[in-house]
C-alpha cells in the first residue's frame, strides 16, 4: 500500500501538477501586484481610462453608452503568462533535464522507453496477407 502511494506521488506528472498549483497560487499575488502597479499604468500612457479607471472602448447602446473594459482581460492574460513562464523555467524545465540526465545514466534512450507500435495501415496489410495465405492453402 505504501509502495503504491510512493509510486503515485513520485510520478512526474503528479509532481509537476502539484508544483504548478502551489507556485501558481503563491505567485498570483506577486503577479497581480506587478501588473496593477507597472503594466496597467504603462498601458494607460497610451489609452485613457474611463471614469471607473477601466481601459476599454465605449459603444452607444439602446439605453446609453456601454463600455467594454478590456483592461481586466489584458491584466489576466499578462498574469497568466507570467505565472506560466515562472513555473516552466523554475520547475518543469529543470525536472525534464533531471529526468533526461537520469535516463542517460541508465543507458536508456527515448526509443527504449516506448516501443514503436505498427500503424493501423501496417496492421491491416498484415491481416490481409494472413487471410490471403489461409485461403490459398488447401484444407484437409
Amino acid at each position: 500500500m505504501i509502495k503504491g502511494f510512493k509510486e503515485f506521488i513520485l510520478r512526474g506528472n503528479v509532481i509537476d501538477l502539484a508544483v504548478a498549483v502551489v507556485i501558481g497560487a503563491a505567485f498570483t499575488a506577486v503577479v497581480n501586484s506587478i501588473v496593477s502597479s507597472i503594466i496597467t499604468p504603462f498601458i494607460e500612457l497610451f489609452w485613457k481610462p474611463d471614469a471607473e479607471g477601466k481601459i476599454g472602448f465605449t459603444v452607444e447602446g439602446m439605453w446609453g453608452p456601454v463600455t467594454f473594459p478590456i483592461s481586466d482581460l489584458i491584466n489576466a492574460i499578462i498574469g497568466f503568462l507570467a505565472v506560466a513562464v515562472v513555473v516552466y523555467f523554475v520547475f518543469v524545465f529543470p525536472m525534464n533535464k533531471l529526468k533526461a540526465r537520469a535516463a542517460a545514466k541508465a543507458g536508456l534512450t527515448e526509443a527504449d522507453e516506448e516501443p514503436k507500435l505498427p500503424t493501423e495501415q501496417e496492421l491491416l496489410v498484415q491481416i490481409r496477407d494472413l487471410l490471403g495465405s489461409q485461403s490459398t492453402t488447401p484444407r484437409g
